[in-house]
């Protein structure tokens, strides 16, 4: 057999091995509590191994490894690794970016914010959520019922401001304006808290209890709004399924499978009742148990470290089920046990899941189909349409935003197969800004990039596109063949699609191409068009708004971003900021004597020039 030289070095310690071919390309990530003996498997005659993993053996060249303290450092290194090299014989999750959360910041009055990073704040932390759509429900539901501020500000529980249309449309009580104080606020902020760990039937009675005080005290306004969010609240209670008569609490994940796809479900049962759910689509599950689909989706999910129940239940065996019981004990804290029931209740609810997944795959590859198979219609349409050499598999579209000149930036959106491949998109910084707003000249710098990145052989720009459009008329399209011919590239299919009248418009042709307005290759690119307009857009609008929170307090030693915001949501100002006091400055969250000191020292230096907000030159480059 080949590799005799790695297979000998290799330690018989736990770690992770890394199985690569010729060209050193990750084909597989594992992991092993002991190197040598997982590693010669293998490769050993007449192994019973699945047709997935004798594909990969027979192209594995090189196989390299890292030395871990532990199986349980191996098993998080794995995921990493995964998620870092995608190899293509690993179960993959699509989409594998980090899961969002939800986060009750730490301060006097918190704040419900979006996240996709943990960070050691002292913050609460609730997620992670696969389906960034149900996350954010959630937090519509929460703001609706507990009147969660929206707002950014550095609030102290001090009158501060006037309250904004939130307030008015009864979707916060505006603690900013003193309306609401800390006490309540908070209390209001722990509810939301424990909705969000299921634990909903505890909010109903302890909501219960004080709108009967209310009414024992005659305070009618106070019991009929408790009596409304008690309401709301058993809504979405009934919402809830009963799964366990004996108010069992526990994770359960189940798979089903079709091809080389797999849907893990995962069901959060809490009390007895399902309060939420998580599902995955994975990649590379051919001809594979359905453990390897759930033991992928489990590492990825709880390497974010979630609120971990005591109980996981799992619908197929795990190779390595006691070392994952050993990992999320030490992310709990407490002992967790992962079972695979074999009957009774718990069988049923592993059951009951699986059925969910099934059904989720179903549907999912229900739309995958119906999207290609409107894809491929448009295709053929716009390729009839356009007289193209062939049917366009991928189309890039670009646009250019810019605000008189300022911070101008270009976009490209990717179209394959009828749908949009997001991890395709680029973003472009404009490098050579001109004394006058020029659309064409930003145009063919950005396509001048794209083009001889692809030409030197960077992977993040191939392939080129069977169909490249960029928005507007004849003028851009002129710019796209003068960009292509400077290049060699002639034989690049290239149009221009219009924005007022939406005719196409196509080199060499002098009249415009026009398409019914329900044509199907008119709706695909009219959708790709407005895709990359609305990212130009997000791009252009995040650099004004990085510019505009420029403050000469950023140049203080000590003073970040939060600090920053605090000191100006009080002054309002850094005029202010020169006149006030030390103890005023001292007195804000998370400032403290000698920080206010400091502050007050560089601001009474020679910086009266200075303005509250400035800009930062940021310089240019693909994002």
């Amino acid at each position: 057999m080949a590799l005799p030289h790695d297979l000998e070095v290799l330690p018989a310690q736990p770690g992770v091995y890394l199985m690569k071919d010729a060209a050193g390309t990750v084909l597989y990530v594992g992991k092993a509590s002991s190197l040598r003996a997982r590693v010669r498997s293998y490769f050993q005659p007449g192994a019973d191994h699945s047709l997935r993993i004798q594909m990969m053996v027979a192209r594995v060249r090189e196989v390299d490894f890292k030395v871990t303290g532990s199986e349980i450092e191996a098993l998080v290194l794995e995921a990493n690794l995964v998620r870092e090299h995608q190899p293509r014989y690993n179960v993959r999750l699509r989409d594998d970016k980090r899961f969002p959360w939800l986060k009750l910041t730490r301060e006097p009055l918190p704040q419900l914010v979006e996240c996709r990073d943990l960070a050691q704040d002292g913050a609460r932390y609730f997620g992670p959520y696969v389906d960034a759509g149900a996350m954010r429900a959630t937090d519509r539901l929460l703001r609706r019922l507990f009147k969660i501020r929206s707002c950014s500000f550095a609030l102290s529980g001090q009158p501060q401001m006037r309250p904004c249309l939130d307030y008015h449309i009864g979707l916060c009580e505006a603690p900013c304006a003193g309306y609401v104080g800390i006490a309540e606020y908070n209390r209001q902020v722990d509810q939301a808290a424990a909705f969000l760990r299921g634990e909903v039937g505890d909010i109903v009675s302890e909501l219960q209890a004080e709108m009967q005080a209310a009414a024992e005290h005659l305070e009618f306004e106070q019991a009929a709004r408790l009596r409304d969010l008690i309401a709301d609240l058993q809504k979405a209670l009934a919402g809830q399924r009963i799964v366990s008569a004996s108010g069992l609490e526990a994770d359960v994940f189940a798979a089903a499978q079709h091809d080389d796809l797999s849907c893990v479900q995962l069901f959060f049962v809490r009390a007895g009742k399902v309060v939420g759910d998580h599902r995955g689509i994975f990649e590379g599950a051919a001809d594979d148990t359905a453990g390897e689909a759930i033991r992928a989706f489990l590492t990825a999910y709880y390497g974010e470290r979630p609120d971990i129940p005591r109980l996981v239940l799992l619908a197929a065996p795990l190779e390595d089920r006691a070392a994952i019981a050993q990992w999320l004990t030490q992310q709990r804290g407490q002992k967790v046990e992962v079972l695979v029931p074999e009957r009774g209740e718990r069988r049923q609810l592993v059951e009951l899941v699986r059925d969910n997944a099934a059904d989720s795959l179903r549907r999912w590859l229900t739309d995958r189909d119906q999207q290609r198979q409107r894809g491929e219609v448009a295709a053929t349409d716009l390729r009839d349409h356009l007289g193209l050499p062939r049917t366009p598999f991928r189309i890039e579209c670009y646009d250019i935003a810019t605000l008189q000149g300022d911070w101008s930036v270009g976009s490209m959106v990717v179209l394959e197969d009828g749908r949009p491949v997001k991890k395709a998109y680029r973003q472009f910084k404009i490098r050579h800004p001109h004394a006058a707003p020029n659309d064409y000249e930003m145009m063919k710098e950005v396509l001048l990039r794209r083009l001889q990145r692809a030409i030197e052989g960077d992977p993040k720009f191939l392939p080129l596109p069977d169909l490249l459009l960029v928005d507007g008329g004849k003028g851009q399209l002129g710019v796209a063949v003068e960009v292509c011919e400077t290049l060699g590239l002639q034989q690049l299919p290239l149009a221009a699609l219009a924005k007022r009248q939406e005719h196409l418009f196509r080199p060499g042709q002098s009249d415009p191409i026009v398409l019914e307005a329900r044509a199907p290759a008119l709706r695909v690119l009219r959708a790709l068009r407005d895709e990359a307009h609305r990212f130009a857009n997000t791009f252009h609008q995040r650099l004004r708004r990085q510019s505009g929170l420029r403050s000469i307090l950023d140049d203080i030693p000590g003073v970040g971003a939060t600090r920053r915001t605090t000191l100006l949501s009080h002054f309002r100002s850094t005029q202010a900021i020169r006149e006030a006091s030390l103890d005023e400055i001292a007195a804000l969250p998370g400032l403290n004597r000698p920080l206010a000191e400091r502050v007050k020292r560089y601001l009474l230096q020679d910086h009266s020039g200075d303005q509250d907000e400035g800009y930062r030159d940021d310089p240019a480059g693909d994002a």
